[in-house]
Formats: C-alpha cells, sequence, structure tokens
C-alpha cells in the first residue's frame, strides 16, 4: 500500500476554485465607478464578445443557466401538457426548468461511456406530446451532437443544449473543431457559476441561430419591456417603455459582465490546462486498479469542467469519499439523477411518453446506467490552479483509501 505522499499541503486539497485575480477585480471596479451596475454597455460587450468566442450569431446575457433554460424551452413552444426528452442524470436545474414550463420531462438513460444522454435511446422517448429535446454536455463532455440533432431534425424537434458546464468544450463537426455553442442545435444555454471554467460569481447565456428567439429572450429577461434601458437613457426625446408581454427579471448586472470579459481573454489558456491535469490524472490514475476515469470520444474535447471517475467495483462509494475528507481531500458523488430526489416523488416525470412515472420510482430500470452513474462514481478535486502536488496528493489518498475501503468491505462479507 502506497503511503501518502508527504507534502506542506496543510489545508488539504478543495474540490474547486474560481480562477479570479487582479484583473476580474479591477473590471468590477470600472463597472462600479461607471454608475452602471445593472445591465448596461457591459453586458451588450460581453454578449458580442462570447458569441465571437463561440461562432454563434446571437448571444444573450441572463441572470443563471436555469433561466436560460426556461427562456430557450418558452421559446421552443414548451407549455403545459407538453414534454420534453431529456436527462435525469444532471442537476436538478435541468428537469426544473421542464417543470417551469408546465411540462414533463421525459427521462432517458445515459451512455455510460460519456455520462451523457444515449443518442439509441432518443427515438422512442418522442411522443405526440413531445415539443423539445434538451440535452446535456454533462461535466463539459459533449454528447453526440451529430445524433442527436440527426432525431431532432427528422423528427422537426427544436433542439435545446444545457452547456451549462461546456464553456471552451469542441465537438468534430463536418471535419472541423467548433466549439460548444456555436450552437449545432437551436439554442445553448451556459452557466458562470464559480464552479464553472468561465465565472461571472454567478450568470448565464443563451446563444442562438434564430434572431426571432434572441429577439424573445432580450424582451423576456427583461419583463418584458420593449426598450432597452441604454436607448432609453441616451435618447435626446422623452421615451415611454411598454410591456406587451409578460417577462420575467432575469437580467445579467455589468459588474457581473465586465467580470465575464476578462474570464473570456483567459478562456483558451484555462481549458489548455485543464486538459493538461485532465492527461496527467488519467496517467496517475492507472495504478489503482479498477478505477475508470473518463476518455473522451474522437469526436469530443471537454473542458473538463469535472473530473469523474468510476470507483473500483468492491468500493463503497460514501466510504471512500469520507475517506477522502479526513485527510482534507473534498470530493462530491457521482452527478445526481433528478428522479431520484425528492422533489420528483411529487412532481410528473416519466421514462415513458405519455405515461406516468415508473412504479419503482427511484430505481426506475429504464435509468440503470444513470443509477448506477450517481451511485459508483466520484467527482475529484479539479481547478484551473490545481498543481501537480496537490494532484499527487489527491492520487495518493484515493489510492490508499481505496485499498482501505475495499478490504473493510470484503471484511464485512
Amino acid at each position: 500500500m502506497n503511503k501518502m505522499i508527504k507534502t506542506d499541503l496543510q489545508q488539504g486539497v478543495p474540490f474547486a476554485k474560481p480562477s479570479l485575480d487582479e484583473r476580474e477585480a479591477e473590471a468590477a471596479r470600472r463597472a462600479i465607478l461607471s454608475g452602471w451596475v445593472t445591465q448596461g454597455p457591459e453586458v451588450a460587450a460581453f454578449e458580442r464578445e462570447f458569441a465571437a468566442a463561440v461562432g454563434a450569431p446571437h448571444a444573450c446575457a441572463v441572470s443563471n443557466c436555469t433561466t436560460a433554460l426556461h427562456l430557450a424551452l418558452l421559446a421552443a413552444g414548451v407549455g403545459p401538457g407538453s414534454e420534453v426528452v431529456t436527462v435525469s442524470h444532471s442537476f436538478i436545474a435541468t428537469a426544473n426548468a421542464i417543470r417551469y414550463c408546465g411540462a414533463t420531462p421525459i427521462f432517458v438513460d445515459i451512455d455510460p461511456a460519456t455520462f451523457n444522454i444515449d443518442p439509441g435511446l432518443v427515438d422512442a422517448a418522442i411522443g405526440s406530446r413531445t415539443r423539445a429535446i434538451l440535452a446535456v454536455h454533462q461535466m463539459g463532455m459533449p454528447f453526440d451532437v451529430a445524433r442527436i440533432v440527426e432525431v431532432a431534425r427528422r423528427r422537426h424537434l427544436p433542439l435545446i443544449e444545457d452547456a451549462a458546464c461546456a464553456v471552451g468544450s469542441e465537438v468534430l463537426w463536418n471535419g472541423r473543431w467548433e466549439r460548444i455553442g456555436k450552437p449545432h442545435g437551436d439554442a445553448a444555454c451556459f452557466s458562470f457559476h464559480p464552479r464553472k471554467v468561465l465565472t461571472t460569481g454567478d450568470g448565464g447565456m443563451i446563444t442562438t441561430v434564430n434572431p426571432e428567439w434572441d429577439r424573445q429572450f432580450r424582451l423576456w429577461r427583461q419583463h418584458g419591456m420593449d426598450m432597452p434601458d441604454t436607448v432609453r437613457h441616451s435618447s435626446r426625446q422623452v421615451l415611454v417603455e411598454s410591456y406587451p408581454m409578460l417577462g420575467f427579471n432575469y437580467r445579467m448586472t455589468d459588474i457581473q459582465a465586465a467580470v465575464g470579459r476578462e474570464q473570456l481573454k483567459k478562456l483558451p489558456a484555462m481549458v489548455e490546462r485543464r486538459r493538461e491535469l485532465a492527461d496527467r490524472y488519467r496517467q496517475l490514475l492507472a495504478r489503482i486498479p479498477g478505477m475508470e476515469p473518463p476518455v473522451p470520444p474522437d469526436w469530443a474535447r471537454s473542458n473538463w469542467q469535472s473530473y469523474c471517475v468510476r470507483l473500483p467495483q468492491d468500493v463503497d462509494q460514501r466510504d471512500l469519499m469520507q475517506r477522502l475528507l479526513d485527510r482534507g481531500i473534498s470530493t462530491r458523488r457521482g452527478v445526481m439523477c433528478s428522479h431520484r430526489q425528492p422533489a420528483y416523488a411529487i412532481e410528473p416525470w416519466s421514462c415513458t411518453p405519455g405515461a406516468d412515472r415508473c412504479a419503482d420510482g427511484r430505481q426506475c430500470d429504464r435509468l440503470r446506467e444513470s443509477v448506477l452513474a450517481e451511485d459508483h462514481a466520484i467527482l475529484l478535486p479539479f481547478y484551473t490552479a490545481m498543481t501537480t502536488a496537490e494532484q499527487d496528493l489527491v492520487v495518493s489518498a484515493l489510492e490508499e483509501a481505496v485499498e482501505v475501503s475495499t478490504a473493510a468491505r470484503r471484511a464485512s462479507v
């Protein structure tokens, strides 16, 4: 059994850290001292720069990715009585956004190799009430865009990409590497939460190829007001706004956008560093029998927003996580399954179009791979500023914890 390496990392290793420095602090200061701190010129500049960075014709900043998903689904025509094909294996916001529209999520299982929606199961999940497909680029790993786009187009359904984790990720499209967010479906929704590669503290972005959708997003995010504040405040004539539709308060602040603009400049270097760290993790983890690190398909380049490993068969997930935490190393369980949460014992969902939820509820057999991924995988500490010493410490502690946990479990059988 390998002993833990000696290190001066007395505080252990955190699960994640945002990559922020004086450049973001100065940007926030600039916005604060400008006197314009809500949605304004910094937001407009961030939208232009983000659109250019991902290759999208339109980008609309919003308060977070959950609100982005809500607006994208509304634009797709999702409403009460509708069904949306998606995954349970995602942060609960994915399913919740569907419920905000009064629609029912139809959960399909994941491909165990990528933790993403299984393209082979999507067709069968589409029914007469289906109004959209909502596919997730889980943990920054692109889903099989080509196959899902083909199903969506053939079935005449909008495709919304939950790209919350995927800023900087790429997919091979018609022989060329293109960034997630172009988008390849109808809209892509991003998160700028502190755990994401690019952060504004909180915030979101919707990219789309549809100019009418973009117009709708801009109306909806500001209470349905037909006139941007920038137009009204810069006019030499008195202008009075109107509210032709029911809207929401889903705006991003200029302080957040100013931070986002600095983060966007760092994005290529941050993604490059994370790819180096992911490759190094893979090499180090090879020494732990039964540990399965993630492997990107040939057509995908992840930004490695999170690093998720499948555990050896005899290892108890919670026991292992506690042993690591006792050593000062913070981890997270495998990505949650929404259908197993208490809220979805009440909220409607199904794994079959037009049907009620499964009788077996939390252990739905149609979602077997999703459940296995939640229960038998963990997310390791991972962040742009992570050092090789921190990685060595994590893997050494993990190796020892796996051996102890495996021995303890075998002894109890």
